[in-house]
């Protein structure tokens, strides 16, 4: 078993490798009285470690000869290195303490492609190879610090730059650590192993004092610089420009593979000017903190609101990016007063500097932290509350871009859940009546609406005095709100409305599932009810778990399965409301016998109006068959077939039977007639075959009247969602809006945005009409 470890050494990843201690003889001299460290007994050799690599990534064409030795300062037990995991060695139960030691390691220091090549090897899969695992260290760059600075040039995170050596001078692409990125680079830092910054040069004798926080910054340097490089050499470099000035040479070598510098170029001059352009970000780059902005409310009582045009107050404070939970006022800052609230070495920063720095920066968004620059010493300045809307709405959220800190009311964070309008209808439900055996939904409901601003009842003349108060932040029974004068407008005329309406409860079903709005108004928060209404808003949330099982129909042959019966208590449930639902389960579960005994208790309830099934023509012939088997005594007819029943005489031979048995071809050509009778219920099997609602067949079956409706497919969604559109329209017409409404409201929000609310809302939507079951559930399975 073999290790492949990662250091910080002399500013580049460098790689040595760990053998299992099983394999190899450890020497048996004792390090004492060395003057040099002595050689790790179980790192892998030049050539082993060159192997390795080679085996790890084709790409990386390393040699032995290019192997060095480096001191490693590691965990040591007695005369040995500790082994570093338990892959290289079991604990072998002894209690000896360990201490930091060095040893001498073969290493190879990475040039950055072969860096990004590795550790790209590594994030896909910690196994480089049969017996060789990357080391917890090597997984750290590759894991945290590799995506770190692919992180940081997607979200363009760089700036040119130039790094001056000894013998040379390169142009360099660098990464900027401010803001957020301050924060992240903090919070990384902190979960770095020791060992990947536990390197020296051989005539070291102490330990490393590296920051982790600057082994991290060499290492995302190196890699940002390359990543940002071959994507500009990818797209084309610009045409080269010796003779022309110190800068465009600079420019040339930026868009350069290597970025090496002419050496005619005055580098020194270059690095001063570049110096002074970046001097404001570097001041915010060498600070351990940010700077924040916090809103703070005006003060008031428990029983008292503040007036409209009490103070707000912006106040400036300094941010760790250490520890982000405490706040410096920036009284501290100007009097350099901070030492003591930061971890060395960064005591001696000029905080003076910083503040002034950022607050320049802050200045050109915003005027008034601008005016406020006047004042020596300035720790923010006040608003009125139009004022603190227009922060909260607009220069928070620039100033957020621009890096900095920004602390708002947590009344504001939540302001898309937390202060909205809102409405709930409380529904005095009469009793219902069947009307042919299905109880109607187009009654007429007694609704009482109570409306909410921020979750609190409010009342219409409540806002009516919000509408005359004419400002966007208001203060309601101790609770500030954000609420703009369109919000009131449509509240009132929301109210004003309802005076005049009388919803029915196919209303209130939608309502309650999330696809009826309240007409351009407050967002409808659900239902409140009571008797037959509450049982049935209950149970379209519950799945085929919220119905009792029934007994099959008495002319019934055979026996329905548990999860069957319960596929059919549903299916009765909503054929009883008039109502359509989509038995989606897995294809061999018996849907088929679910639809029949359907149909057979509604025959035998007495309902002698037919039932259209429509299939695919392949398999009329066994829905004729499983009809005869499972329901011998229901009426089939088959209309198929050149000879077929046609206009009038259709109706009379319809008439006579319980079921109508035709395929989806004829349904398209023969529609003229078999829209014209009231089918007691319409039943599609493959129902698929409607996901798009603009083929003749899908327009036919949604033109079809009926009391009931059915449709059985094992994949509602084969595409996308947009399929579920058609399906859900012929079940339950309207309760997915038109085809625009749900391009808008579901589509493209799930499509193409993601967005897990719209998903939750969809769910919500169509899971009451929907019974899905699996051969894999183990319910079914023991069923």
């Amino acid at each position: 078993m073999i290790l492949i470890h990662g250091v910080c050494h002399d500013s580049a990843l460098t790689v040595w490798a760990e053998m299992a201690q099983d394999a190899v003889v450890a020497p048996t001299s004792s390090r004492s009285g060395r003057a040099e460290p002595p050689a790790h007994p179980f790192a892998a050799d030049a050539s082993t470690l060159a192997a390795m690599l080679r085996r790890a990534n084709p790409d990386l064409h390393v040699t032995a000869r290019r192997v060095r030795p480096v001191t490693m300062w590691l965990p040591t037990r007695d005369d040995g290195p500790a082994p570093s995991s338990a892959l290289i060695a079991s604990a072998d139960g002894t209690d000896s303490p360990t201490h930091i030691a060095p040893w001498s390691v073969p290493a190879l220091r990475l040039e950055p492609v072969e860096s990004v090549a590795l550790l790209r090897a590594v994030s896909r899969n910690w196994s480089l190879g049969a017996g060789t695992f990357a080391g917890a260290d090597l997984r750290y760059w590759a894991e945290d610090a590799f995506r770190f600075a692919a992180a940081l040039v997607v979200r363009q995170q760089f700036l040119p730059g130039i790094a001056i050596g000894q013998d040379d001078a390169r142009a360099v692409w660098e990464p900027v650590f401010t803001g957020d990125e301050g924060e992240r680079l903090a919070a990384i830092a902190a979960r770095m192993p020791g060992a990947a910054r536990a390197s020296t040069a051989l005539a070291v004798t102490a330990a490393p004092e590296h920051p982790p926080i600057a082994a991290l910054r060499k290492i995302v340097a190196v890699l940002l610089d390359h990543l940002v490089r071959s994507a500009i050499t990818t797209t084309g470099r610009a045409a080269s420009r010796d003779g022309q000035s110190a800068h465009d040479l600079w420019l040339d070598a930026l868009l350069a593979a290597d970025g090496r510098l002419n050496r005619r170029v005055d580098a020194d001059h270059i690095a001063v000017q570049i110096a002074q352009w970046r001097r404001p970000m570097a001041t915010a780059e060498r600070s351990p903190f940010r700077l924040c902005f916090r809103l703070e409310e005006p003060e008031s009582s428990p029983d008292t609101d503040p007036a409209p045009d009490d103070d707000w107050y912006v106040r400036y404070l300094l941010q760790p990016y250490a520890d982000p939970s405490l706040l410096i006022p920036s009284a501290d800052g100007w009097s350099g007063d901070v030492g003591g609230s930061l971890a060395p070495p960064y005591g001696a920063i000029d905080t003076r500097e910083f503040l002034l720095s950022g607050l320049g920066q802050a200045a050109g968004i915003s005027t008034r932290v601008a005016r406020s620059l006047e004042n020596a010493r300035p720790d923010g300045f006040s608003l009125d509350t139009e004022q603190a809307y227009d922060f909260l709405s607009e220069e928070a959220l620039a100033l957020e871009e621009a890096g900095f800190g920004v602390l708002l009311p947590s009344w504001w964070a939540r302001k898309g859940a937390g202060s909205r309008l809102t409405a709930r209808a409380k529904v005095r439900a009469p009793k219902l009546q069947a009307a042919s055996g299905i109880l109607s939904l187009d009654t007429i409901a007694d609704v009482d609406w109570d409306v909410a601003l921020g979750g609190q009842s409010i009342t219409m003349d409540e806002i009516e005095a919000l509408a005359r108060m004419k400002t966007p932040l208001v203060r309601l029974r101790g609770q500030w709100i954000a609420l703009s004068s369109t919000e009131i407008q449509e509240a009132i005329r929301f109210w004003q409305a309802q005076s005049g309406h009388q919803p029915t409860l196919r209303d209130i079903v939608q309502m309650q599932i999330g696809t009826a709005g309240a007409g351009g108004g407050p967002e409808i928060d659900g239902v409140e009810s009571t008797g037959q209404l509450a049982d049935l808003l209950a149970q379209l949330g519950g799945g085929d778990t919220a119905f009792a099982d029934i007994d099959p129909p008495a002319a019934f042959v055979g026996t329905l399965r548990p999860y069957q019966a319960r596929g059919l208590a549903w299916l009765w449930f909503l054929r009883e409301w008039g109502l359509g639902g989509c038995l989606a389960d897995d294809m061999g579960l018996g849907k088929t016998i679910q639809t029949l005994a359907l149909v057979q208790r509604d025959w035998e309830a007495g309902h002698r109006g037919p039932t259209l099934l429509v299939c695919p023509t392949s398999v009329i012939d066994n829905w004729r068959k499983e009809a005869a088997r499972f329901t011998p005594d229901l009426p089939v007819m088959v209309h198929h077939g050149p000879r077929r029943a046609r206009g009038d005489a259709f109706h009379v031979r319809a008439a006579r039977h319980a079921l109508v048995l035709t395929s989806y071809g004829l349904l398209q050509r023969d529609i003229e007639f078999l829209r014209e009778r009231p089918w007691r219920g319409v039943a599609l099997d493959e129902a698929q075959q409607i996901k798009n609602a603009e083929t003749a067949q899908a327009r036919a079956a949604h033109s079809l009247e009926a009391g009931y409706r059915v449709a059985l497919t094992g994949t509602p969604v084969e595409n996308h969602i947009g399929d579920l559109w058609s399906i859900m329209e012929f079940l339950n017409p309207g309760f997915l809006g038109t085809p625009t409404d749900f391009k808008r409201d579901f589509f493209i929000p799930i499509q193409v945005q993601r967005d897990d609310e719209a998903t939750q809302r969809l769910r919500r939507a169509t899971g009451p009409f929907m019974l899905r079951r699996v051969k894999t559930d183990r319910a079914i399975i023991r069923d």
